[in-house]
């Protein structure tokens, strides 16, 4: 009976594949079949997103083409002289700045150092020509002789002042006397720096570089100085003097012109006094500086040969000479 008792509709008691562990492992599981998947979760991503690496950025840019402009004729040309402006605008500059620089190697003179005599200035158009300091370019031993020189020419251009105004006076008590008015402008024009330049500038020179031929020329115009001296003194009438003879002459006609030619004559004879003084202080410092005549002429033959006007002249010369030459003898 107990066939009878089992549902014939109920499952069968027997083995059931799909009771394997195996099978029943995987139906249980949670993962969501294919079918019911989907992609597009409710809950946030949040998580995924910040375990996202961004991708790093790249050092290449997209290549763009340019499209090519070929410029006009008339834009080459514009270039082209903005580029000729400039480089003029350029060359005048330097050569700005190279005259420039050759005024200042002018004004320093070949010393290299910037001149300061005469002491003008620095608004004055007309700037210094020499460069003078005792103390610097002249020896000790030499100091004191060539400053008393410098004063002596300082004193001799006083004296030509005095002069002239003695010579007015004289000329405004007389005007027959009037040639010694214009002969005394003359000699102050004339004899202050001349004096200088060929009598004092050259005992400097002397006594700064032991020059043999700076010491004979000193020598031979000072003596000429000396004798000037003399006669000024003397004071020959009409000569532009106001000397003793002149001074005599006025004074029994006016006193007061006559006392202010007087004091002229003293200063004069002042001068020449103290110059011949110095003429033989300095004949014999140039004794023992062991200069001589034959130094004077191998210093003045170097100085002309290697003189540029001199050498300029002498290619002149015998650049012409040769062309002479060679048309006498075509």
């Amino acid at each position: 009976m107990s066939d009878f008792d089992n549902n014939p509709f109920a499952e069968p008691v027997g083995d059931n594949p799909f009771n394997d562990p195996s099978v029943t492992q995987v139906t249980r599981s949670t993962v969501e079949p294919v079918d019911q998947y989907n992609p597009f979760p409710a809950h946030p991503t949040g998580n995924l997103a910040a375990q996202t690496t961004p991708a790093a950025p790249s050092h290449f840019q997209p290549a763009v083409l340019q499209p090519s402009t070929d410029p006009s004729p008339q834009a080459t040309a514009a270039a082209a002289q903005a580029n000729l402006l400039k480089q003029q605008e350029e060359l005048e500059r330097k050569a700005a700045e190279l005259d420039r620089r050759e005024q200042e190697l002018q004004s320093r003179g070949s010393t290299g150092k910037e001149n300061n005599w005469p002491p003008l200035p620095k608004f004055f158009p007309i700037k210094p020509c020499f460069y003078q300091d005792f103390s610097e370019e002249i020896p000790p031993e030499y100091q004191r002789v060539c400053k008393m020189m410098y004063y002596l020419w300082m004193f001799n251009c006083v004296t030509l002042f005095l002069n002239l105004l003695a010579c007015l006076a004289y000329f405004t008590t007389d005007a027959t006397y009037g040639v010694d008015f214009g002969l005394s402008i003359l000699w102050l024009i004339l004899f202050t720096p001349c004096s200088f330049l060929c009598w004092y500038r050259p005992v400097y020179k002397a006594f700064k570089t032991d020059s043999s031929f700076s010491f004979f020329f000193f020598f031979f115009v000072f003596f000429c100085q000396v004798v000037i001296f003399i006669i000024q003194a003397v004071g020959i009438p009409k000569w532009g003097n106001s000397g003793w003879i002149a001074a005599f002459t006025v004074i029994g006609s006016n006193k007061a012109v006559g006392s202010i030619m007087i004091i002229v004559a003293i200063l004069f004879t002042m001068c020449a006094v103290l110059s011949i003084i110095l003429l033989k202080m300095v004949h014999s410092m140039y004794r023992r500086t062991g200069a001589s005549f034959q130094k004077a002429q191998q210093e003045f033959s170097q100085g002309v040969l290697s003189n540029k006007t001199f050498q300029t002249a002498a290619a002149g010369a015998a650049s012409t000479a040769a062309q002479g030459a060679f048309q006498g003898n075509n």
